[in-house]
């Protein structure tokens, strides 16, 4: 039976979830442990591997069943081949791969790093908490080129991954 992924919206991985169950489909949403980030405490949270997804398996893909997975609350779209709506199959080995991710309780730690144009934060060496532009990325070798303006003048710094992080 093929998995398929489905975009929902923004924190509704959980109530899309639920009511998809309640339609008799099969679903997946994987979810890991972290700490969570409060001013007053720290507390272990489980938030989804992948915010704004979640998986289904449907045995035959009709237009009825893509219909009640679509007219369910908080789905945007099943994921599939560019400017069609063929949804397009999650390789069940990539499913088996993540659930023993989850199920290996380890530390999983997602970064997000600023894209080409976006602001950015140095988080680490002399350069420490100032904020820039980057201008260019190389995410092969972990390197990132952010533009800061330092009296009216730009200066373009090399950084790597883990001295950079969005604001």
């Amino acid at each position: 039976m093929p998995w398929y992924a489905v975009h929902v919206k923004s924190r509704h991985e959980d109530k899309s979830n639920t009511l998809l169950v309640k339609k008799s489909i099969e679903t997946y949403l994987p979810k890991v442990e972290v700490w969570s980030k409060r001013k007053d405490r720290k507390k272990r949270i489980n938030i989804p591997l992948f915010p704004g997804y979640l998986f289904i398996n449907m045995h035959t893909v009709t237009n009825e069943t893509k219909v009640d997975v679509l007219q369910t609350h908080g789905v945007v779209r099943i994921l599939g081949k560019p400017n069609s709506h063929v949804p397009v199959p999650v390789p069940d080995a990539q499913i088996e791969a993540i659930r023993r991710i989850v199920d290996s309780k380890v530390e999983i730690q997602a970064y997000m790093y600023p894209r080409v144009g976006e602001k950015a934060r140095i988080a680490d060496g002399p350069f420490k908490g100032i904020e820039g532009v980057v201008v260019r990325t190389d995410l092969k070798k972990n390197l990132f080129v952010v533009s800061i303006d330092l009296l009216q003048r730009s200066v373009a710094i090399k950084l790597e991954g883990f001295q950079i992080e969005k604001p």
